[in-house]
């Protein structure tokens, strides 16, 4: 059985207790450092960062309900070519997830990270955490804001991220370490489980008692998937009424100006020169003419349905639903539901869940030669 232990949380609150967890985890010699949350300059936004120095864990806050962008691409950076040094990361499971997607696409190597997965009960899009945060202090907000929830409150009047509310993996998968945070209150105690070998070692190494699990966190995640399956199905119903037509979905990206934010924010679209950003898209100015005077009207910028429609054909397999993508759009488009909506639909025909499994290659890079049998016995 893997080893589980239980930190106590004292009156200072969880945030400083799971800070010195990681300071004493930093202190093994085997690792040159650890990426997590971190507010650098005494509030707002914690933004991910490489920590190296024990010391500057102080303003650490991996409790934050902020998710100001995935890290699964900084985690590629760091993994992508040996550095000689293993280092550990504090992830959120949707993060854990692409950063999967991205070693199975030879854009990362888990070969020198630890991976600690956080149970996420969500968190706020960026404009929303700064409302949700006020003039509090941030680590003092985060504390309640998980304290609400272990006692069954809202949090915050604002809501959480959209993406979190349909978010059916909540709790992390294919870790080495998991931060336990559902099933009890973590004002007086939070778990910690070993989750593979390497996760033993580190977690043995820090001499903390063990603890007997009493299935309280296995229970509250099951009735959190339950609940996020039923808005989940409820969205994607929602989403394929409102595009079910090309009209109707050009009025659903209507207010798209071709910024590429989300595109940039995608953790698992790693591409170094996007069609996109080629002179393909770079009409003349006749062409604009031509098109106006055919309709009476064009809508500028032009190609923005296409530049979904082709963004959904590329990464529908490999999306983890994590929001990024309409956390990053200046206009408010609900890019995730759609392509969430869409990628249900192609996951479910490759029977592919991403990011879950090393062992599950991603769709169209394999052969199979038993795949799409209905499609070929109906040609036949």
């Amino acid at each position: 059985m893997a080893t589980t232990v239980r930190i106590e949380v004292g009156e200072h609150g969880p945030v400083p207790v799971l800070q010195d967890f990681f300071r004493k985890l930093l202190a093994d010699e085997s690792l040159s450092g650890i990426m997590i949350p971190v507010h650098l300059f005494g509030g707002g936004m914690p933004m991910p960062t490489l920590v190296t120095d024990p010391a500057q864990l102080d303003r650490a806050d991996p409790l934050a309900p902020a998710f100001p962008m995935s890290s699964a691409k900084l985690v590629s950076r760091l993994s992508k070519g040996s550095a000689g040094e293993r280092f550990a990361v504090v992830m959120r499971p949707c993060e854990i997830r692409a950063f999967m997607e991205l070693v199975k696409l030879n854009q990362g190597s888990l070969e020198e990270v630890i991976l600690i997965g956080m149970d996420c009960p969500g968190a706020y899009d960026n404009m929303h955490y700064r409302d949700f945060l006020g003039e509090r202090e941030p680590m003092a907000a985060s504390a309640d804001f998980h304290k609400a929830l272990a006692e069954g409150r809202k949090p915050a009047s604002v809501e959480l991220a959209g993406a979190c509310k349909v978010c059916e993996h909540p709790a992390p998968q294919g870790t080495d370490i998991v931060v336990g945070l559902f099933g009890g209150d973590i004002s007086s105690g939070i778990q910690i489980m070993a989750a593979s070998p390497r996760g033993e070692a580190l977690l043995g190494a820090m001499g903390l008692p063990p603890q007997e699990p009493d299935g309280k966190r296995e229970a509250a995640v099951a009735a959190l998937v339950s609940e996020r399956e039923v808005a989940r199905d409820a969205m994607y119903a929602s989403v394929q009424e409102r595009t079910s037509t090309l009209e109707k979905l050009a009025q659903y990206l209507g207010s798209c100006v071709n910024c590429y934010n989300c595109r940039v924010a995608c953790p698992v679209c790693y591409c170094k020169e996007c069609v996109f950003n080629t002179d393909v898209f770079e009409h003349k100015p006749w062409q604009y003419l031509d098109w106006a005077k055919r309709k009476g009207s064009l809508k500028l910028p032009t190609d923005t349905v296409f530049y979904h429609l082709t963004r959904m054909a590329h990464m529908s397999t490999a999306c983890v639903g994590c929001g990024q993508c309409s956390n990053a759009c200046p206009n408010g488009v609900e890019v995730v539901e759609l392509f969430r909506t869409v990628a249900a639909r192609t996951q479910k025909s490759f029977d592919y869940q991403p990011g879950l499994s090393l062992d599950q290659a991603p769709p169209l890079t394999v052969f199979r030669e038993d795949e799409y049998q209905d499609t070929v016995s109906h040609l036949a």
